[in-house]
């Protein structure tokens, strides 16, 4: 298996302490994705896209750990029932809004990643594929009163 970054995502938060745990709770926040020139060429028509799928690696997430307390809980899950970072493969997704683009610049919004984290794929976001209902979710539907901001519990030490 081979990964290689195509990519680096600039935001304004500098530490997990203090940043937006999902995208939805980084409303507005303005960043960019600065493409490596060789990829440039594949983000031919993605400017006609509203919202697209970020695709990166947790650079700075602590060791994996199959238990965790998430960030909305008090209670140990199993990993795999998280968005924690600390995963045996650190692949972090979100889905942001796509401003604009200038080269091989993409000016982005609702970015609740770290400056600097690397960049291994884009993918658009479409409604029809994405967007799904759902009655169960876990232990998600028992939160109350969430703190919508990370601290440095899973940031490595």
């Amino acid at each position: 298996m081979k990964i290689i970054p195509i990519g680096v995502i600039h935001t304004p938060h500098k530490q997990a302490t203090g940043t937006p745990l999902q995208p939805v709770f980084a409303q507005g926040t303005q960043g960019t994705v600065e493409l490596f020139p060789e990829f440039v060429p594949g983000i031919k028509d993605l400017d006609g896209f509203e919202r697209i799928w970020l695709i990166y690696w947790f650079d700075r997430a602590s060791e994996a750990q199959l238990e965790v307390t998430p960030f909305l809980d008090t209670q140990t899950r199993g990993l795999f029932a998280t968005r924690s970072p600390c995963r045996p493969n650190p692949i972090g997704i979100s889905c942001v809004r796509l401003n604009r683009i200038e080269g091989n610049v993409i000016h982005v919004l609702d970015l609740d990643m770290l400056d600097g984290t690397p960049l291994l794929d884009i993918k658009p976001y479409v409604p029809a594929f994405d967007a799904h209902a759902a009655e169960r979710i876990g232990w998600f539907g028992t939160v109350k009163g969430i703190d919508v901001t990370a601290d440095d519990r899973f940031e490595t030490k």
